[in-house]
């Protein structure tokens, strides 16, 4: 899930260009069936976030959170969802009815002057902390969610770099189960595995050689999805590639897809792709192993159409989640009827209050063991 769109690759290089965008809105939707904000170009198309909508919403019920003893079930999905608002600071815990159940910062979570913006937040496999990048910052951090603490942090804030204890633009940090974290270095063309010891213990690419050429080689991943097998899911925002890795590191398969800007596929239980293109119009796709598009989502105007998303996830009912950045609302779309059977966040209008968003850049399914301890 990230914002990151070099103006060039030759402007990255040489300046350490990176831009990532997120947002945050609350609100429900419809019936049916189941850092500060960098802009660039590329062919012209300016990566600006809209300015905040006049008008008003489309007709549907706004929920205002409240404080809730325990899960609900009912509605799209079962336990909670999480949001990482990057544009007001924060990562929200919400549940169906758009109830906010736990939020990041909290009173004490950061020192004096220290700042916050995660980029993407995943839950970690025992439930008990987060993984969050600051992609902007060029950290990642690891949250208790007990205390609302950083317990665990690698990079330097601010700072660029290569070397051991330097990231460039870190995307999707994802917790594994052994308390190992894999980011995907999108600056330094490569994905590397951390230990809680802040030692690379595994790099798939080389840093500096940004080329499409699996398993040595890959052109700016903003994407490192973990696999149930071992391996991973790696997308290339250059080329619009996504590669599959067997846990040796084997390549299974290297397909272009057909977007502008692929971010974060994800792989779905029959095996095929599913990737969001990170544009205005934006689209979802679902694709299979050779590439053919198997089911797209791309309206290009109205209430449905898509401004920058940047991450999809298939739930367990067979519905697609999706952080729809520039409207600033996250929404849960049925793939039989291409209709919005959900939102939380009001298109078009940004805010802090409660029921708004500011840029959504990343989200994660909370199950609801996990949901009833918060």
């Amino acid at each position: 899930m990230n914002g990151w769109r070099p103006a060039s690759l030759a402007r990255l290089l040489l300046a350490g260009g990176l831009i990532a965008v997120i947002g945050v809105t609350l609100l429900v939707v419809g019936a049916g069936r189941p850092g500060h904000i960098a802009t660039a170009a590329i062919g012209g198309v300016s990566t600006s976030p809209p300015t905040p909508a006049t008008a008003s919403s489309p007709a549907t019920p706004i929920v205002t959170p409240t404080a809730s003893p325990v899960p609900v079930s009912a509605g799209p999905f079962a336990g909670y969802l999480m949001i990482a608002d990057h544009g007001n600071g924060r990562i929200l815990i919400v549940d169906p009815a758009g109830r906010i159940h736990w939020q990041f910062p909290g009173p004490g979570s950061l020192s004096p002057g220290q700042h916050f913006s995660a980029d993407d937040a995943f839950l970690s496999p025992d439930g008990k902390t987060i993984m969050a990048n600051e992609e902007e910052r060029q950290v990642i951090v690891r949250i208790d969610i007990a205390t609302r603490r950083i317990i665990w942090e690698y990079g330097h804030f601010d700072v660029l770099g290569s070397r051991p204890g330097y990231l460039h633009t870190p995307d999707d940090a994802y917790p594994l189960a052994n308390g190992d974290v894999i980011v995907a270095d999108i600056g330094n063309c490569r994905v590397i595995q951390i230990s809680p010891a802040k030692e690379i213990v595994h790099q798939w690419g080389q840093a500096g050689v940004c080329v499409d050429h699996p398993p040595q080689t890959y052109g700016y991943p903003n994407g490192d999805t973990p696999l149930p097998d071992g391996g991973l899911l790696i997308t290339e925002i250059q080329g619009s590639r996504i590669v599959r890795l067997d846990g040796l590191g084997n390549v299974l398969f290297d397909v272009h897809v057909p977007v502008s800007y692929p971010s974060d596929a994800q792989l779905d239980a029959n095996g095929d792709i599913l990737v969001v293109d990170y544009a205005n119009p934006g689209a979802i796709l679902k694709v299979d192993q050779t590439g053919k598009v198997l089911w797209r989502y791309s309206p290009r105007s109205g209430p449905g159409r898509l401004d920058h998303p940047s991450l999809a996830i298939t739930l367990p009912n067979g519905l697609i989640a999706v952080n729809d950045d520039f409207r600033h609302r996250v929404v849960i779309i049925d793939p039989q009827t291409n209709r919005i059977v959900w939102q939380y966040g009001h298109t078009d209008r940004h805010g802090t209050a409660a029921g708004y968003l500011f840029t959504p850049d990343g989200i994660d399914l909370i199950p609801p063991d996990v949901a009833a301890t918060l």
